[in-house]
């Protein structure tokens, strides 16, 4: 373990210690940083290179290792090959003086056991034998500088028995032809590496440029959209690859902003239009009030401004909850909500109404959620039933097993919505007609709290058509039971 944290500490005490030299000399480090590459182009670049000169450099001294390596074999066979044939000539007696030299070989000595030259090549005739020294690892180097053979060779010993006695036999084999493939060869690779990097440099170069000329063109719209260009679209690339989906991506993005910021000023002049409205009766019937001496009519101008303000902190409270509802997180509500009984006692609480409320909530449903908010998403389904019911209303709780969502149904007897106006009544501040919702309370903005209430549970709020009625259905997400138990404990 100590070993291995020494070696890997080892690379940021060197990172660290050339961050405190280049800290003592400001001028090499500002000249590291300007030298350092900032684009992606030339970080690409530079890191396609470094990698193909250390793929290259290991390939290359590769394939010189294993080119010297068979040569020097080969030399080493031919060498071999003949020293087996003086031996086979001194086994005989015949050895020849002086020895011939074969295509390739350098020298040859016989020496006998007593250290005596027997025979020799013609370049080491009355030459003093051949004395291998003892390397530190167990092998035998000969020292050839003194007999003119400074250049690389290969000495091969054979050992033969001889009508005289045992001799050995020393073959020096020249490594010229290894030395000299072993050159041409390193400056062949060299000059392949070099043409091979370069070429590598431009078409990285030239292909990274052109793989990010559309992302610059993106950059560049971004950069001139402003708040009032949402409408502007980033332009994409015709290939079907990352950055076609990164300018899909960015222009959904911007539609997105587009659209919340077309909602936001349309909430905006909405809002400021229904607040200006009472507002500017509660302040007409006031100053009726104020200015007008009969006690009477003062008291009922009074009453109504009154229950104009009432309206007013009403449409307050659903702006402040929309805003909310706006700005929390989108992740479900996670306490345990019972819908029957929350069914049974919103309905309750709500006392006498206009128009009798029936329940058919036979069984107890559990959804994670919160309790507040899906109470009045119910109310707010329950209120504009009130307003728009001729006779009779039925809330309606079961479950939808296929899909495994909750079902609350909220029927009236009304009017029918047309299908063309069932995604516009969800709008803010939408109503189908003036009549329908100034007169009776109704600002707009129940149904679309509702919708957001049921989207923040991961679920849904649409509206069907029957004849003779209208219900709108919430579906809300069952987890499984066992998911169920882990929250109610």
């Amino acid at each position: 373990m100590a070993d291995r944290t020494r070696v890997g500490a080892t690379p940021r005490r060197l990172r660290a210690a050339v961050h405190r030299r280049l800290a003592r000399h400001p001028r090499a480090a500002a000249l590291a940083g300007r030298l350092t590459p900032r684009s992606v182009r030339a970080r690409t670049t530079l890191a396609a290179c470094a990698s193909v000169a250390v793929v290259l450099s290991v390939a290359s001294a590769a394939v010189v290792f294993l080119l010297r390596v068979n040569l020097e074999r080969t030399v080493e066979a031919d060498a071999r090959e003949q020293a087996q044939a003086v031996a086979r000539l001194a086994s005989d007696g015949r050895l020849a003086q002086p020895l011939p030299l074969d295509h390739g070989t350098d020298f040859i000595q016989v020496v006998d056991g007593h250290g005596r030259v027997v025979a020799a090549s013609q370049n080491l005739t009355g030459r003093p034998p051949l004395a291998p020294a003892r390397h530190p690892h167990g092998h035998r180097a000969f020292n050839l500088d003194a007999r003119g053979h400074a250049h690389h060779q290969r000495v091969t010993s054979v050992a033969a028995t001889t009508p005289t006695g045992p001799v050995t036999i020393y073959v020096g084999a020249s490594l010229r032809t290894a030395d000299a493939a072993e050159d041409l060869t390193t400056a062949a690779l060299v000059a392949l590496s070099t043409v091979l990097l370069f070429t590598v440099g431009a078409l990285t170069w030239r292909a990274t440029g052109r793989a990010l000329r559309p992302v610059e063109a993106m950059r560049a719209e971004v950069a001139a959209i402003g708040d009032r260009d949402l409408n502007r679209r980033v332009p994409g690339p015709r290939s079907d690859d990352e950055i076609a989906r990164l300018a899909d991506t960015m222009n959904a993005m911007l539609q997105r902003l587009e659209a919340a910021g077309t909602r936001q000023r349309r909430f905006i002049a909405d809002a400021s239009h229904e607040l200006r409205s009472p507002l500017t009766v509660v302040r007409t019937q006031l100053e009726v009030a104020l200015a007008h001496s009969d006690p009477e009519v003062r008291t009922e101008l009074v009453a109504g401004a009154l229950e104009d303000t009432e309206r007013l902190q009403a449409l307050a409270a659903d702006l402040l909850l929309l805003a909310r509802l706006d700005t929390t997180d989108r992740d479900r509500p996670d306490d345990i909500v019972d819908l029957a009984d929350l069914v049974h006692t919103t309905v309750a609480a709500r006392g006498v109404e206009a128009h009798p409320v029936a329940v058919h909530a036979p069984t107890a449903i559990t959804v994670p959620g919160n309790t507040l908010w899906l109470r009045r998403l119910l109310t707010n389904l329950l209120d504009n039933a009130q307003r728009h019911a001729h006779g009779h209303i039925t809330v309606r709780l079961g479950t939808d097993r296929a899909s495994g969502h909750a079902v609350l149904d909220v029927t009236n007897d009304g009017p029918p919505i047309e299908p063309a106006d069932r995604e516009k009544i969800f709008e803010r501040f939408a109503r189908l007609d003036d009549a329908r919702s100034r007169d009776d309370g109704g600002a707009g903005l129940g149904l679309p709290i509702a919708r957001d209430i049921a989207a923040i549970h991961k679920g849904t709020l649409t509206v069907l058509g029957a004849p003779g009625a209208t219900t709108f259905r919430a579906r809300l997400p069952v987890p499984p039971p066992r998911d169920v138990r882990a929250g109610c404990r």
